[in-house]
């Protein structure tokens, strides 16, 4: 009887040590509040910034005021990055022209610089951990 409580409280107490963090998401500078932001939470580079199969988490947020924001609860602790885009007309396509430069607004977390394509993975991951992280992504 012992050894059930003693393996009871082991599993109990382990469950009680998973972290799982948060991630406050603002996005500002939209050009209309039209639309919607499409948003892609990625924990590996795989797929980074556009495959949305690779991702995490997609989610679609309003824009009100010339911005939006979102909490994105329940995060186990690790690296995380994110990709959004401004999707005024609500069809889910990430619009480029001809050159392959984008049409919608777009951002990432840590706002990288950006110089020929998009940034890597390792330039844009923020660490999530058991506190709230907060996270501020600037439209281009």
């Amino acid at each position: 009887m012992k050894i059930i409580c003693l393996l009871f409280l082991f599993a109990f107490s382990s469950l009680a040590q998973t972290e799982s963090g948060e991630i406050k998401l603002i996005i500002n500078t939209t050009k209309t509040d039209s639309g919607i932001i499409r948003i892609l939470i990625f924990n590996q580079a795989e797929g980074f910034p556009e495959e949305p199969k690779k991702a995490l988490k997609a989610l679609s947020i309003p824009v009100k005021n010339s911005s939006a924001q979102t909490t994105i609860r329940g995060l186990p602790s690790g690296n995380y990055a994110i990709s959004v885009f401004h999707d005024e007309d609500e069809d889910g396509v990430f619009k480029k022209n001809s050159f392959g430069l984008p049409k919608n607004s777009y951002g990432f977390s840590n706002n990288p610089s950006l110089f020929f394509g998009p940034p890597s993975f390792s330039k844009c991951k923020v660490e999530v951990n058991n506190k709230p992280v907060l996270v501020e992504i600037i439209l281009k």
